[in-house]
């Protein structure tokens, strides 16, 4: 299990984030109109996967802004953002802040963020998804991977957009 931080108060996550160079597990998530989406579905193409508690923050708001904004600047790869925030939530936002260069999706029923180490076990945020950014290759190994020590600092655009 890790540890992240809430304004300086440890919590653990019920795993560890998948490591640069493993292959990531198969997962479905749902999207706003409540279709699935299958991580197979997604093709050969890199993905980054920006996780995080919920749109209802602040710093969560500001890094699906960021994201979606530099995804406009590539067409080679799929950038998600992925909380287990309601797809209605989720819509409305996306709505609201013109995000089209990439995609939210919601992990509200799926084993998502348990199955990859993110779901937070301990704290205030107990069951939501710690701050993390994931690039995954064509054939869905990760070739980038951060988990954001204190979940109220932004992740590092710079590095993850690098391995698009």
């Amino acid at each position: 299990m890790a540890t992240v931080k809430f304004k300086g108060t440890p919590m653990e996550t019920v795993g560890e984030l998948p490591k640069v160079g493993e292959q990531v597990p198969a997962w479905v998530l749902t999207r706003a109109d409540l279709t699935d989406m299958a991580l197979a579905d997604l093709g050969k193409k890199h993905k980054l996967l920006n996780i995080f508690p919920s749109l209802d923050t602040g710093v969560c708001a500001a890094s699906v802004r960021e994201f979606n904004r530099r995804a406009g600047q590539v067409s080679t790869a799929i950038v998600l953002h992925i909380s287990r925030d309601l797809p209605f939530a989720q819509k409305r936002f996306c709505q609201a802040e013109a995000i089209n260069n990439s995609e939210t999706v919601s992990a509200f029923r799926s084993s998502f963020p348990r199955d990859y180490g993110l779901e937070i076990a301990t704290g205030p945020m107990k069951g939501l998804c710690a701050r993390s950014v994931l690039v995954l290759d064509g054939e869905n190994q990760v070739v980038y991977a951060q988990l954001v020590e204190e979940i109220t600092h932004e992740p590092d655009y710079q590095s993850a957009m690098h391995y698009l």
